[in-house]
């Protein structure tokens, strides 16, 4: 076995750590005391480093900053009772951020500095990692293209980072969402299941404008006929209609979201079958009407599962019913908290111990 790569720390003379209230985390506010940097030039990676939290240097011709040339990913490292510190599928998350750069154009990030650099990052600032319930350590990965130049081309030099932020839930409410029938967010063949900057950006109008009317996010529709549902702003959608989970199927415009793969895998042992399958606004809106729909929910890595208490369809508003302990999106909830902090055994070795 390659032993683990060593990666020099250069520690933060004074924690921020007392800085934080930890039982009023708002998601993202804060960044943890380190970050992990490394540089690709002349088609090599360079040595990585972990130093203390702090601004970066950029061009203002960096190619970045232009041309979009940037991916992210998003993870989460917990505490478990027995101490210990579990990263949640960090081989998932690995082999998305590849997929996400290959449709960028951007080069891979070997294996051994994605995976020892984050998991050196967490063990470094390990204090960090909240204790509160549905607590977490944000772990962001991210790419940019830092080639300084204009001209449309594929850069060839990039900064590759880590930065972490505890977090507490990232919706404190359940969501009243709207069924986006005019503006896109991706189209098939595009790059909607890669985690690029640009996705997110093409998003914002037509959140704000929803946000406006009073919801609190959009469930995207397909770009060609606003017919079937693809995914809701932050996360993949799921419901139970007639006691079957269904979900849409993955696609070049749906990102392949480890949370929802995690649910579907899980549901099987929780007693639901799982469907992975085309639904229209037509179908939806004809099940709300009947009743059929017992639950609706977000599943993302931020969100983990976040209930839906309304879809508005073309102008008219569908109420779901209550949800309890017993409701699935619950269950599944408390299943994935309990393997995470190994309350219950990890099965499918999903957790990466720090």
């Amino acid at each position: 076995m390659t032993p683990p790569i060593e990666i020099p720390v250069s520690r933060i003379p004074t924690s921020r750590l007392e800085q934080i209230d930890f039982n009023n985390l708002e998601f993202g506010k804060h960044t943890a005391d380190h970050m992990l940097i490394v540089e690709y030039d002349k088609g090599e990676w360079g040595a990585p480093q972990i130093i203390p939290f702090g601004e970066i240097s950029l061009s203002p011709t960096s190619l970045v900053l232009h041309y979009a040339q940037t991916v992210f990913e998003g993870m989460k490292a917990f505490k478990m009772a027995d101490g210990g510190v579990s990263i949640f599928r960090i081989e998932k998350h690995y082999q998305r951020f590849l997929k996400s750069l290959e449709r960028m154009c951007m080069p891979a990030i070997p294996e051994d500095i994605f995976k020892e650099g984050i998991k050196q990052l967490v063990k470094t600032d390990t204090a960090w990692i909240p204790s509160t319930e549905g607590g977490a350590l944000y772990l962001r990965p991210f790419m940019i293209a830092t080639e300084q130049r204009l001209g449309v081309k594929i850069s060839d030099k990039y900064l590759f980072m880590v930065v972490t932020s505890p977090v507490g839930p990232y919706y404190a409410k359940p969501l009243n969402m709207k069924i986006e029938i005019e503006y896109v967010r991706a189209a098939e063949g595009g790059t909607g299941y890669a985690k690029c900057g640009g996705n997110y950006g093409a998003s914002f109008l037509p959140t704000q404008l929803a946000r406006q009317q009073g919801y609190d996010q959009v469930l995207w529709t397909d770009a060609k006929e606003h017919k079937y549902l693809d995914e809701a702003g932050t996360m993949n959608v799921m419901f139970v209609i007639d006691g079957i989970l269904a979900t849409p199927p993955l696609s070049t415009s749906i990102l392949d979201g480890v949370t929802r793969d995690s649910i579907l895998t899980l549901a099987s042992e929780l007693g639901i079958v799982a469907e992975q399958r085309r639904i229209t606004v037509d179908e939806l809106e004809t099940a709300l009407s009947a009743g059929r729909v017992t639950e609706a929910f977000g599943a993302g890595t931020a969100a983990v599962v976040a209930p839906i208490e309304n879809i508005s369809i073309r102008g008219k508003e569908y109420p779901l019913p209550k949800w309890n302990a017993d409701s699935f999106m619950m269950r599944v909830k408390k299943q994935l908290s309990d393997i995470r902090t190994g309350a219950v055994a990890d099965a499918k070795s999903w957790n990466t111990i720090v």
